[in-house]
């Protein structure tokens, strides 16, 4: 049987699908969004040692199906989608690409901000059906406004030199972060998410979805921001209860938001935010870039063959590094 990579979507980069190559390994793709059954089944086919994710879940009963699974590596950083304990309890590394396409997700959240923000799409579309309203328009600046920014990763932080740019103050809210990112940054550290949400005209989210962040932006939270403040979500959709930022922009209590993530991905066809016309929305394409998905295949790709050839593998792109501990994995220091 020929040695194998498994991709959890349809395609791969070109280059990240050379280097595979050269390593002597085919690379064998699923479906888009393929459920756990699916993804198990081309594993136990393929006999893969390394598994790309991208799209679908990789739980428990994935790893089980497939012996010859050795690690498992996120295409980007979110890893809501893998089951990173039981990945552990088998031995088996679950990789991030960290900060291999942060430059493109921050870009695309100052998108999010300004489309929103300068209303550009109801503007574009009342123009094209014939009407001219610059008469009684007003617009907003965002220089001097505060951008909020949830998690002070690699995206976050481009994403907050970005915002500086354009003449905006930071703050932010990280209980991991160390002091440095802060003032590097020239950015104001809040205590808790609670003391961010009032000095945040516009609220963008950058951290993971975990247990404890799930819904982390619910109507309670939405009631602490600023009325007329905006929400930008380039992160993952779980983070916010959607039926509240629905009835929260329906109010005019925030004044839009944009969104490139979604709860469940894609949104149903009857999903209320269709009906919200100060919602700008994006297929969960922030990281989607030429350059960036260059640089997250070939990172995914090379941690897999880092791993399987036995090299030293950066702690803080091992996302379930605590719990290999336990028994020791080989990655792990003494």
């Amino acid at each position: 049987m020929t040695k194998t990579i498994l991709v959890t979507g349809p395609d791969l980069h070109l280059k990240a699908a050379e280097l595979v190559a050269q390593k002597g390994y085919q690379t064998v793709h699923t479906p888009p969004y393929a459920d756990a059954e699916v993804i198990a089944k081309r594993l136990v086919e393929t006999g893969a040692e390394g598994l790309v994710s991208r799209m679908g879940r990789i739980d428990a009963s994935v790893m089980d199906a497939a012996p010859a699974l050795k690690v498992i590596s996120k295409h980007g950083v979110g890893v809501d989608n893998i089951d990173t304990a039981a990945a552990a309890e088998r031995g088996i590394p679950v990789l991030v690409a960290t900060g291999a396409n942060a430059v493109s997700v921050a870009e695309h959240a100052i998108a999010l901000m300004l489309a929103t923000v300068k209303k550009l799409l109801p503007l574009d579309k009342s123009l094209r059906e014939g009407r001219w309203e610059k008469p009684g328009f007003a617009g907003r600046e965002l220089g001097g406004s505060t951008l909020g920014l949830v998690g002070t990763g690699s995206i976050a932080q481009a994403t907050a030199r970005m915002a500086k740019g354009l003449g905006m103050k930071l703050a932010g809210y990280d209980p991991f972060a160390p002091q440095e990112v802060f003032d590097g940054l020239g950015m104001t550290r809040c205590d808790s998410f609670e003391a961010l949400l009032p000095v945040s005209d516009v609220l963008s989210l950058h951290c993971p979805l975990t247990a404890e962040t799930r819904g982390i932006l619910d109507a309670d939270a939405i009631a602490k921001l600023p009325t007329g403040a905006y929400v930008v979500n380039t992160a993952r959709g779980g983070l916010i209860d959607e039926a509240a930022l629905v009835e929260a922009l329906k109010s005019g209590h925030l004044a839009g938001a944009g969104l490139d993530s979604f709860a469940t991905e894609p949104p149903a066809a009857d999903h209320p935010f269709w009906d919200v016309s100060t919602l700008v929305v994006t297929p969960h394409i922030g990281g989607v870039t030429a350059q960036a998905s260059a640089r997250v295949g070939v990172t995914a790709v090379q941690g897999i063959f880092d791993v399987l050839e036995g090299r030293p593998i950066p702690p803080s792109r091992i996302v379930n590094r605590a719990q290999l501990a336990q028994p020791r994995h080989p990655l792990v220091e003494a």
